[in-house]
């Protein structure tokens, strides 16, 4: 009788692994989380804070609690006061009523400001250049940026890219869209029509040509 237990408890045992290793084995990742930016036109561009910036967080008649701080990785600071805020993805005026909430535990009637330096952004918000660029990157989105500004930044085409097949890859109102772009009109005719203005979080995927 002890055997056969023994035994059942084996079996149980290892039909839990395989179905634990068959599932896994399944399962498919997870795509990458969608971020929509915030700004949806050049004119309505409000900078983003992110990991790696330098944010100075003045306290009206508090300088004790005042200070500036680096942005950790994980889009938090820690002030004397209050443990891991959550900064990242904030204009500088939606951190300084944030914070003010905040404080408003602690002290009376807190005024707050809020200035950033380092000017990263969150991830989200860069542009990036993947394929046939010189120097194919992420690079931090600067108002009013277009697509010359941006090609100037990484370097220019390689002698092997199809400029003229290149996309833009573009999330509008939440959903992604692809548009088609003439990046060798643009820099080798100086066709100034090409030039589009970019978006925070544009991806340009610029393919190598078929000879």
């Amino acid at each position: 009788m002890k055997t056969s237990k023994i035994a059942l408890s084996n079996l149980m045992f290892f039909l839990i692994i395989t179905s634990v290793g068959c599932s896994s084995n399944s399962g498919k990742l997870p795509s990458a989380t969608n971020y929509s930016s915030m700004t949806t036109s050049v004119e309505d561009y409000q900078y983003l804070i992110g990991p790696g910036d330098s944010v100075s967080i003045f306290v009206w008649r508090n300088p004790d609690i005042s200070g500036s701080f680096v942005v950790r990785p994980d889009g938090m600071v820690t002030t004397s006061l209050v443990e891991d805020i959550k900064v990242s993805g904030k204009t500088p005026t939606m951190l300084a009523r944030h914070i003010e909430v905040e404080l408003a535990k602690y002290i009376n009637n807190p005024r707050v400001t809020v200035s950033v330096g380092g000017f990263k952004g969150p991830l989200y918000e860069q542009v990036r250049v993947i394929g046939e660029a010189t120097n194919p990157s992420a690079v931090n989105y600067t108002e009013k940026m277009t697509l010359l500004d941006l090609m100037i930044s990484v370097g220019g085409l390689t002698e092997f890219a199809s400029g003229n097949n290149a996309k833009l890859v573009r999330m509008v109102k939440g959903v992604q869209k692809t548009y088609e772009l003439r990046i060798d009109e643009l820099i080798k005719e100086g066709s100034i029509e090409e030039n589009i203005d970019m978006l925070p979080g544009d991806i340009i995927i610029i393919p190598e040509a078929w000879f």
